[in-house]
């Protein structure tokens, strides 16, 4: 694949009146910045753990978003943050980022995981009530992000209760073992909610028209936006495309919000983190950089939204 540093511009959506910042109780507390630093915090019984990466410029008086990103199967939460690079100012110099481990690697939903969903679940509103009572978060900006098992379970937040946490969701070659049953099958806590997906066309693991994946029936991603349409009272889309018609980034107009739902799909990616700097989840799959870099486009997703 050509070596390319351009990204295609995202579509601002139509925000309604800001929200303005709610801090946590964990405003006040000295933290040493821009150093990734790991926590265990008790979840069902369990030991689990977690890094967490403040910004250089941390003010401790200041609430800050907080994204939370959930690994790969196989995987920990130390790969994720290299992999991506979220943790570099360039990503992240205004905030909070959180690497949660998965039990035995992994996160529910797959029939390979070690725990049930419930109890990841809970897990998430342990680690927020954790995060929030020792750091300065904005709990109107807290967001999830992760890739194929994790991007997964980042779908499984969304269509849980706790997703109502959130004030958006960023899945990244998602496998969505738990999101494969219609429209329906999924019980967001509210309407609309924004949901970006990006997603290799030559993935060959989380495969781009659905079918059996490693670790059950996954959706066609066409098909899985579709149900996210519907649920987010989508009226409209467009589409753009553009490296030579390698890249397709469209956006779905929901409840008079234009980009509450957003897709990329690049054509030739395989299964890994999109970017224009090669990683190793690339060298994992024998390729090269892609066109877009991912970690750019999902944090100016974030920044488009607060949670209502």
């Amino acid at each position: 694949m050509q070596f390319l540093y351009a990204i295609a511009a995202l579509a601002a959506p139509a925000l309604a009146v800001p929200v303005a910042a709610r801090a946590s109780t964990g405003c006040g507390k000295f933290h040493l910045p821009g150093i990734t630093t790991y926590h265990g915090v008790k979840s069902s019984d369990r030991d689990r753990k977690y890094s967490i990466h403040l910004p250089t410029g941390y003010d401790k008086s200041k609430p800050y978003p907080t994204v939370l990103g959930f690994h790969g199967s196989s995987s920990i939460g130390l790969f994720f943050e290299v992999d991506t690079k979220m943790s570099e100012s360039r990503f992240s110099a205004n905030k909070i980022m959180v690497y949660p481990d998965g039990i035995g690697g992994a996160w529910a939903g797959a029939n390979y995981s070690m725990v049930s969903v419930e109890e990841d679940l809970q897990f998430v509103t342990d680690l927020l009530a954790d995060l929030r009572s020792n750091y300065c978060v904005d709990d109107a900006r807290i967001y999830a992000t992760g890739i194929s098992n994790g991007g997964g379970f980042v779908n499984a937040i969304a269509c849980s209760d706790v997703g109502n946490e959130f004030a958006a969701f960023a899945p990244a070659s998602g496998a969505y073992y738990t999101d494969n049953a219609g429209v329906d099958g999924c019980k967001p806590a509210r309407s609309p909610l924004p949901v970006l997906e990006i997603h290799g066309g030559d993935d060959q693991s989380v495969y781009y028209d659905g079918g059996e994946g490693e670790g059950g029936v996954e959706p066609a991603i066409p098909t899985w936006l579709d149900w996210w349409a519907e649920r987010n009272a989508c009226t409209s889309s467009k589409v753009d495309d553009s490296f030579d018609g390698d890249v397709h980034h469209t956006s779905w107009t929901c409840d008079n919000t234009e980009g509450v739902l957003q897709h990329w799909k690049i054509d030739d990616m395989g299964h890994c983190w999109a970017s224009t700097e090669i990683n190793f989840s690339q060298i994992s799959v024998g390729q090269g950089p892609t066109h877009i870099q991912a970690s750019e486009i999902i944090m100016d997703f974030f920044d488009q939204f607060t949670k209502p």
